[in-house]
């Protein structure tokens, strides 16, 4: 039997399954911290690999989704800013040369879209945008049935559109990024600030506390916490706005732990995407959805990205 390897990797853990050809079920699934016992994170994914492979079955290709700036053209890792010392470092080379197989490289977000288009909330369209927002915001776009990469694989970061030129820092070092107002970061450091400046919360007791406090705080009434999620929506409407005049989807697909906090940030959306569009005719036939995948959007996106590469 043909079998594929999918890696997914994070900057917290290294998840990877063999799928057999023509089934969603993987055979296998094991999972790793990404950095541990010594080893290079690189070393530990060819680790990784060597454990699943399987005795019998015969590997037809591996496919990884990777964070960072990947060139999908070479498997390059031009730099990745949650993985130590990832710059300019040859992934797909490196793992080729072990395993003789082909072997495919994507964006983590990238191949997230597709996995979902394929697979998940996306099924049946042929035009998406996929944004997921967790701790960062990240994205892809299928276009016409095809991912959209752009001429080295760096298309479509979609939590880096500026929205505001002068406004607050993002993490890759600009200014005013969708990311820099939307993220679970971004919620975070806002509630952080109004704390600072003296306003009264539910959180104020708090040393630490997260996104999901926060929402917790909010659906309880925190004034504070409340104002972080409809200033998040009402940023994250107007990026989305943009994304319909630049792509005219036929669905947008929302994922990531930010969204999980359902009409905190989703009702100011709405509210912030009409507000901002051209006009109602970019509503028309327009479907707006939460992800399907969960944690298994990149190990399937991987899957997704080997079966449209080897068919080329």
């Amino acid at each position: 039997m043909d079998v594929f390897i999918c890696l997914d990797i994070g900057g917290t853990n290294i998840r990877a399954a063999l799928y057999p050809h023509n089934k969603l079920k993987p055979i296998k699934h094991i999972r790793i911290p990404t950095q541990g016992n010594g080893q290079s994170v690189e070393g530990r994914i060819l680790a990784l690999i060597e454990e699943i492979w399987p005795k019998k079955e015969t590997v037809k290709a591996i496919g990884l989704a990777a964070p960072g700036y990947i060139d999908a053209k070479t498997g390059m890792v031009i730099s990745a800013v949650n993985i130590p010392g990832w710059v300019m470092m040859p992934l797909r080379k490196i793992i080729k040369r072990r395993f003789q197989v082909p072997v495919f490289v994507g964006n983590d977000a990238r191949l997230a879209a597709l996995g979902e288009w394929q697979y998940g909330a996306a099924r049946g369209h042929h035009d998406v945008v996929y944004l997921t927002i967790s701790t960062g915001v990240g994205g892809g776009v299928i276009i016409n049935d095809r991912l959209l990469m752009g001429s080295r694989g760096l298309a479509t970061e979609l939590g880096h559109i500026t929205l505001q030129p002068d406004g607050e820092m993002c993490t890759c070092g600009q200014k005013g990024h969708l990311e820099s107002y939307s993220s679970g970061k971004a919620i975070e450091n806002y509630v952080i600030e109004q704390l600072r400046n003296g306003k009264n919360s539910t959180l104020s007791n708090m040393e630490v506390f997260s996104t999901k406090d926060i929402a917790k705080a909010a659906k309880e009434g925190d004034a504070v916490s409340k104002s972080a999620f409809e200033r998040a929506g009402d940023y994250l409407g107007i990026a989305l706005a943009n994304y319909l005049h630049i792509f005219n989807p036929s669905c947008i697909v929302l994922g990531g732990g930010v969204i999980q906090t359902g009409d905190l940030i989703l009702q100011p959306m709405r509210e912030s995407l009409k507000k901002h569009m051209l006009g109602k005719v970019y509503e028309i036939n327009l479907t707006i959805t939460t992800a399907e995948l969960g944690d298994d959007a990149g190990l399937l996106g991987a899957l997704a990205f080997i079966k449209i590469k080897k068919k080329k």
